[in-house]
């Protein structure tokens, strides 16, 4: 089965710091990939990379086997349908109900003043119902965002990205600020939905025991380099001090940062 996201050779550049150097590497549908990696080793500049707010220098990325590189307007719009993200911070509007964030997941398919006036049609409403059903939170749809507690938030999330009917799911550091047991729920919700509905998930976390138990893979960065892509399982105590540079702490902490972090750039 052909890649839904695929990552050949990319090198990105801020000045004197490289962020990334020959970077390859693909996930299948329904496949849950887990990148980590120090910080400053080149997590954040991939997921960048593959939502077009920064070009590489040199590679390509490919989404549904289409070249992101050159896409402007309309083309560049269609392919971010296909790319739905999950953000530490949930990125929710709390004063507005959970519905309607979900419902938030359909501005690229229907006309603007839909979304403005919230006005979205009845198929768009009963999608984004079934979607907070899938992750459990139907019985939530009319609350406050603001109101949820937030793993329920993290899930409204998902919850959007399903309505959104992407097929990449970039998660960045989606569960960094939930306890171990609404984590646990978070990444259980995402690893179903992905086999689920054939969407192919790369999720970086901190926490390397989550993502032996999460990930079906591993790529870790260090420097801005692969130095690891296997199974989720070769991510031994062995292999984290190779990746982290120090030995690995007690499960559920997270790994230690031992790399400078590339200077930040403003989204493009």
């Amino acid at each position: 089965m052909p890649p839904v996201l695929s990552l050949s050779g990319v090198s990105k550049t801020y000045g004197p710091t490289t962020a990334l150097a020959d970077v390859s590497f693909s996930l299948a549908p329904g496949e849950v990939v887990a990148l980590v990696g120090p910080s400053g080793a080149g997590k954040s500049t991939v997921f960048r990379c593959v939502t077009r707010l920064v070009d590489p220098d040199n590679g390509s990325v490919s989404v549904l086997g289409r070249d992101l590189a050159g896409l402007g307007g309309r083309a560049l719009r269609e392919a971010r349908r296909d790319i739905g993200l999950i953000f530490q911070q949930f990125n929710l509007i709390g004063r507005m109900s959970a519905l309607d964030n979900v419902l938030a997941g359909r501005m690229g398919h229907v006309a603007t003043w839909r979304v403005v006036a919230r006005m979205f049609p009845a198929a768009d409403r009963q999608l984004a119902l079934a979607c907070l059903d899938r992750v459990g939170l139907l019985d939530k749809a009319y609350q406050r965002a603001d109101s949820l507690s937030g793993g329920q938030q993290q899930r409204v999330a998902i919850a959007r990205v399903l309505a959104q009917r992407s097929r990449v799911l970039l998660a960045d550091e989606p569960v960094s600020s939930l306890d171990p047991k609404a984590a646990d729920t978070v990444l259980g919700v995402l690893r179903t939905v992905a086999r689920e509905n054939g969407i192919a998930v790369l999720c970086s976390l901190h926490q390397v025991d989550l993502a032996r138990r999460f990930a079906d893979r591993v790529v870790a960065l260090r420097g801005g380099r692969v130095v690891l892509e296997a199974p989720a399982g070769a991510l031994t105590p062995t292999a984290f001090a190779d990746i982290y540079g120090t030995p690995e702490p007690p499960a559920g902490g997270p790994a230690p940062s031992s790399c400078e972090a590339p200077p930040r750039i403003a989204a493009a």
